[in-house]
């Protein structure tokens, strides 16, 4: 059966600098509950719950969760509805500077899920890979494009920065494309479904995190230059051919072994 969703009230409108996209559709909205597979047994984070259509599926499993909504006309149509659930705490705060670690207690892994706004969503994402040492997973809504560069692999046009320290610290998965006419206003653009799910043990446990960002940055500074002249500052053209490396070759076609095999130079 259909669950009734939440309907935009006439005294909020969504609001552009929000980047407020509310997701209206049951179909989208059931299998993103399929996929997320919430149970009583979960500490849910929902980030910007909006006019609640995923919080309500969401809490009806009988999980804890905590929602961070930064519109503050949003905080009292969410606490009506659903201050009855004793697991419900809503956060009035900006989920760019949000502690949450201070949602973690001792031991306890968190489960983050969230339709997030497309304006924020790469820093968002940077943040929330610093606090993945106590997440079991992660649900997102965003532009296709972002989930396109979280999921790529080397040699795509979207192999970059955002994919390979994502790949870094998690396992991603693109689950299903979202059109335009789930969303209320429907955005300009595509958006997906991705789920993060931070490794358990890391692949590469000797690796340095800051030199890895350190050469990842600076290979892709500019796309269509080699590595020797994005690289030069850091190392030489013996140090890439030590790792069997071109220098003439282009950062896109270096697999995350390889910057990881780079960083361990550094």
């Amino acid at each position: 059966m259909e669950k009734s969703l939440p309907q935009r009230s006439r005294a909020h409108q969504p609001r552009k600098r929000f980047g407020q996209n509310f997701l209206r559709d049951p179909a989208i909205i059931a299998r993103l509950e399929d996929a997320i597979a919430p149970s009583d047994a979960d500490h849910l984070v929902e980030i910007g719950p909006g006019l609640g259509a995923l919080t309500d599926v969401l809490l009806q499993s009988g999980c804890r969760l905590d929602a961070i909504e930064l519109d503050r006309d949003l905080v009292t149509p969410l606490l009506a509805a659903f201050s009855i659930y004793p697991g419900f705490h809503l956060h009035s705060a900006d989920a760019l500077k949000f502690d949450y670690a201070a949602l973690a207690d001792e031991g306890e892994q968190l489960r983050i899920v969230g339709n997030l706004p497309y304006n924020i969503s790469t820093p968002l994402i940077f943040r929330l890979l610093e606090n993945a040492a106590f997440v079991t997973d992660m649900h997102f809504m965003l532009q296709l494009e972002v989930v396109q560069r979280l999921t790529a692999e080397p040699g795509s046009k979207h192999w970059g920065r955002l994919g390979i320290m994502a790949q870094y610290r998690c396992q991603t998965e693109l689950l299903f494309e979202v059109p335009p006419e789930s969303f209320d206003p429907p955005p300009k653009v595509q958006s997906a479904i991705v789920r993060l799910t931070p490794h358990t043990e890391s692949p590469w446990p000797d690796c340095d995190e800051a030199a890895l960002e350190t050469v990842v940055r600076a290979a892709f500074a500019q796309r269509r230059k080699t590595l020797r002249n994005n690289l030069k500052a850091l190392l030489s053209d013996e140090d890439l051919q030590r790792l069997a490396i071109d220098p003439s070759c282009r950062a896109e076609t270096l697999t995350l072994d390889q910057f990881v095999a780079l960083a361990s130079l550094l």
